[in-house]
């Protein structure tokens, strides 16, 4: 298992059904340096979690292994990662902010 697969399973994991209430939203993940797309689907309080890219994502991060799991691990946020030059997001940013709300740390 790839250290982005274990990532998103542990993101996956600590999703709070009661922060999706109502959502319908797709985050995609592109991890660079392990050439693997993720995406995470949040409907009505549920989350599932597919490999594969999803070109109806609302948002995608780009980033590679270490930044996802700097993120996922709370040792380091999405804004400090944007800042820095390791995420870049591909379509709706207000989305992606979403995703530390509905993966509490």
């Amino acid at each position: 298992m790839s250290t982005s697969d274990a990532t998103m399973q542990a993101l996956a994991a600590r999703f709070d059904p009661a922060a999706a209430a109502g959502l319908d939203l797709t985050f995609g993940f592109n991890v660079t340096d392990e050439d693997k797309q993720f995406s995470l689907t949040v409907k009505d309080g549920t989350c599932s979690l597919q490999e594969g890219a999803n070109p109806d994502a609302n948002a995608t991060l780009v980033l590679d292994a270490d930044t996802l799991k700097s993120i996922q691990s709370g040792s380091s946020d999405g804004t400090q990662e944007f800042t820095a030059g390791r995420l870049r997001i591909e379509g709706d940013p207000i989305v992606a902010q979403k995703l530390g709300t509905l993966f509490p740390a």
